[in-house]
């Protein structure tokens, strides 16, 4: 379940810090021809979405956020990403369409999705966003908000291109179900909406690779809609937590293992003490293929909770999407030969190491 950050080349979130990188809205009008739907779409959004300006030990950063309502019985609060806000900032203010400064509170974090919370201080004339339920197809068009590089209400426009990718998060994790797009991210974008062009928001966007243009990506609005109202009320969120190490089953897994096929997730170590040991099992030897150290006598995923798992992508998007810390989950493995059913009990991620 932990990636390191070095395989996913120079992610830097939207944030802009100096001297460093890096209720719903009505929607859309009915059926607007050519590239007015997008003109369209950004009036009735725009106001909803703030430049956001952290200042920390006299350094200063910026990112973006969206106006967004849990429930109708609910107040209306701030979106953003957590690397935006960063750990512990002095103050964090909201600058809005008409220019406008407000001084916010930040109700909670989690660096482990990187969204936060916001809760402006005063009433802003502006309607939320809503999060959509499920992640559209790729090819999706869809809009891009927010104040790279601190040029406030700017947009961009692409489409989907990508869906459950799974890009870094803090302490080695991941972040999962996260959606790719080729419009345009810059330093700055990080905690703005990516929206269809219904005007629901689909991201959150996050993170681009360096030196390429068209590749970005965002935090799903299925994981934001878990997460956000877990850091409205308590100010944290509690990932489920299995407690080993893995990575996916390829052609050498496969054939050093004995596996009929390369599917799957493979177990490599579990956590002493941690909610797989004693049920799952971690490699017991090694063998050489092509050349090539590889890992032998773990276990293999092949599903949970009764959902099929190809991959770690899948894994970690059913573990984020499906599960709660305290549920007891089926775990399908191949083990010696033949596949079983084993039972376990989710943990809690534990906090990133300071």
């Amino acid at each position: 379940m932990q990636r390191t950050r070095r395989e996913f080349l120079g992610l830097l979130g939207g944030g802009i810090a100096a001297g460093s990188t890096a209720g719903c809205v009505a929607p859309a009008r009915n059926e607007p021809v050519g590239e007015r739907r997008f003109a369209m779409l950004y009036e009735d959004v725009a106001p909803s979405v703030a430049r956001v300006q952290t200042t920390t030990g006299g350094r200063t950063g910026q990112g973006s956020g969206f106006r967004y309502r849990p429930s109708a019985a609910d107040g209306a609060y701030v979106v953003t990403n957590q690397h935006v806000v960063g750990p512990d900032p002095d103050a964090v203010r909201l600058q809005y369409a008409d220019g406008a400064w407000v001084e916010v509170e930040v109700l909670g974090t989690d660096p482990y999705s990187d969204l936060a919370v916001l809760e402006p201080g005063e009433a802003i004339d502006a309607e939320p966003l809503p999060l959509r339920e499920t992640v559209p197809p790729i090819g999706t068009e869809v809009l891009v908000v927010g104040s790279p590089l601190g040029f406030s209400g700017s947009a961009s426009q692409g489409i989907i291109s990508g869906r459950n990718r799974s890009i870094p998060a803090a302490g080695n994790y991941t972040i999962a179900d996260a959606i790719q797009t080729d419009a345009a991210l810059n330093p700055g974008n990080s905690g703005g909406p990516i929206l269809t062009l219904d005007g629901e928001v689909v991201a959150v966007a996050t993170a681009r690779v360096s030196g390429s243009d068209n590749l970005g990506f965002g935090v799903s609005a299925p994981l934001a809609r878990r997460v956000v109202p877990s850091l409205i009320e308590t100010g944290r969120y509690d990932h489920s937590y299995m407690g080993v190490a893995i990575r996916d089953v390829g052609p050498l897994i496969a054939e050093a293992n004995g596996l009929p096929a390369a599917r799957g997730v493979y177990v490599t170590a579990t956590e002493p003490g941690g909610p797989a040991d004693g049920v799952l099992r971690g490699s017991t030897g090694e063998a050489v293929v092509d050349g090539t150290p590889v890992p032998t006598g773990g276990d293999v995923i092949v599903g949970l909770g009764g959902t099929s798992i190809d991959t770690q992508s899948a894994l970690s998007r059913y573990l984020a999407l499906e599960t709660t810390p305290g549920d007891v989950i089926d775990v399908r493995i191949r083990r010696d030969g033949s596949e079983t059913t084993v039972e376990l009990e989710l943990g809690t991620r534990p906090a990133p190491r300071a």
